[in-house]
């Protein structure tokens, strides 16, 4: 089974970004992969809340949404959208991804559940609160590339929602993502290895990289790793299309070697003793 990742440094304008995810899905499709999977934020990176409030519009109206269906449709190829800024009925946005079909059908949304409210070391502060509202349902969808549960980016830190997602009969794990550096160099390698071993499925994350149009800058590295933790692509810091083989039944056997969900117990209440 071969799968592509898109990595990124996807700008303010819509129409650029649609332009290169539409090459990508071209491609990707050319290259023999069954199922294309991009960042978050694919269609939009924008930390000017002003100009993009613009270029925010709801998912029927939205311009990147509509390009990407075509082209998974004409190349005949599934594609994870890894999130797209859109505005929801209330006016508040949501940071939502979509899996589209070979088709162009969309099979799955999913709103991020877990908001990025933090200040780093570095001084940078964000506050993905103050525009998004979350989500409130996770989701697990069958693809070609086997049982998809879905997250985005900031979620990669609860662990509880990827064993919920494998639980659910989870078999690949996607997580896009736009890391900032700091945050990347430290945590990134280690927590998507993590959520591979705990849960015996593979992890793929799309990841934004580089120096954005609106300043910020983005880890990348763009991951696959294996059930048992092993990383089969690291996509370094450079944006471009990268491909991976995998293998369905390494889940099996992952999960065969060390039989988590078969020792797992619930946790007694814990007792604090001072």
């Amino acid at each position: 089974m071969k799968l592509a990742l898109l990595q990124m440094t996807a700008g303010i304008d819509p129409n650029a970004n649609a332009a290169t995810l539409v090459e990508a899905v071209e491609r990707a499709a050319a290259g023999g992969a069954t199922m294309l999977f991009t960042p978050e934020m694919s269609g939009l990176v924008d930390r000017d809340r002003t100009r993009a409030a613009g270029a925010i519009v709801a998912e029927e109206e939205d311009r990147v949404l509509a390009a990407v269906r075509a082209a998974a449709r004409d190349a005949g190829i599934w594609v994870h959208i890894g999130s797209l800024a859109v505005r929801r009925d209330d006016g508040r946005f949501a940071n939502r991804g979509y899996v589209i079909d070979a088709t162009g059908r969309v099979r799955a949304a999913y709103d991020k559940l877990h908001l990025f409210d933090v200040t780093l070391p570095t001084g940078e502060t964000w506050r993905e609160s103050a525009s998004y509202a979350p989500g409130d349902a996770a989701r697990v969808v069958t693809t070609p590339a086997g049982s998809l549960g879905l997250s985005i980016c900031y979620d990669l830190r609860f662990s509880d929602l990827y064993r919920a997602l494998g639980d659910a009969g989870a078999t690949i794990l996607a997580v896009p993502a736009a890391f900032t550096v700091p945050t990347g160099q430290a945590h990134w390698h280690v927590l998507l290895r993590a959520r591979a071993i705990e849960t015996g499925a593979f992890v793929v994350a799309a990841a934004q990289t580089g120096t954005h149009a609106d300043g910020r800058t983005t880890w990348g590295h763009s991951l696959v790793v294996d059930p048992w933790g092993a990383v089969l692509l690291d996509m370094g810091e450079n944006a471009g299309l990268g491909f991976v083989d995998i293998d369905p039944d390494a889940v099996v056997a992952a999960r065969a070697r060390i039989q988590v969900r078969a020792h797992r117990r619930s946790v007694p209440p814990v007792e604090v003793i001072a």
